[in-house]
């Protein structure tokens, strides 16, 4: 089999397993390891997959550019939006991460909610600013410019000062076996200081980021009170996460 007809192989397989072990299938294949190790590494750099030890998962689709990222799934992130709004209740304090899914929440929320909103997004943070009635503190830090966030030192002492009802977390991939990731170590550490501030955590995971996986972890999954997502419920994925004891919330 030749090399691109390996690569084809792999990436089939990966979209249908959702997740790839270079043994098993070097094995299948009748190729050495270290073959099928070469292709992944590969497909990696083009950014067809995300490499674990042992083999690969499907690469998340939300680490392009933030204008990019407006345009992905509009419809999905509208809904699971929608749902995340109704978990903010009139009197909450609630945290909202940066990126076009949060961003998507403001448009969600009712006009007449009464409620204090913290986060280290600017855009959003200004996307509030028509809500008379809900209080806005903007986290400062050094500009993350691929989400539109805050992050650093700066961010993480700011957060330290909240104390919230709920976080509304966006990541980029939600896998079964690799938990939540995203693809920037700051961005991370960011995102678990804002987790730490909150009483619970809710993950915004439209279809598109379900079974996917991104180079740093964020979360386990046992970290967060669920996940809302538009993903349908007869998933692999999704079935997983279920099974698996996490509480998914329908969009």
């Amino acid at each position: 089999m030749l090399a691109a007809q390996r690569r084809e192989f792999l990436l089939t397989r990966l979209h249908r397993d959702r997740r790839l072990v270079a043994k098993d299938v070097a094995a299948e294949l009748g190729v050495s390891e270290d073959s099928v190790r070469r292709d992944l590494r590969e497909m990696a750099a083009a950014g067809l997959c995300q490499r674990v030890y042992g083999g690969a998962l499907p690469a998340s689709p939300a680490v392009a550019d933030y204008p990019t990222r407006r345009r992905v799934e509009v419809d999905s992130k509208r809904r699971v939006a929608a749902a995340a709004a109704a978990l903010i209740k009139p009197g909450d304090t609630a945290i909202l991460d940066g990126g076009t899914t949060a961003l998507a929440v403001t448009e969600a929320l009712s006009p007449d909610l009464r409620a204090t909103v913290v986060t280290h997004s600017p855009t959003v943070a200004a996307a509030l600013a028509d809500h008379e009635g809900v209080e806005i503190y903007l986290l400062g830090g050094r500009l993350f410019r691929h989400s539109m966030v805050t992050c650093g030192a700066a961010a993480v002492e700011a957060a330290q000062a909240v104390h919230a009802d709920l976080f509304l977390l966006g990541v980029t991939g939600v896998h079964p076996d690799a938990g939540l990731t995203t693809g920037d170590a700051d961005e991370a550490a960011m995102k678990r200081a804002l987790a730490r501030r909150a009483a619970d955590t809710y993950v915004l995971a439209s279809a598109e980021k379900i079974g996917a996986a991104s180079r740093f972890a964020v979360l386990p999954l046992d970290a967060v009170a669920g996940v809302v997502t538009d993903a349908p419920a007869g998933d692999e994925a999704v079935q997983r996460l279920a099974g698996s004891g996490v509480m998914i919330v329908p969009a």
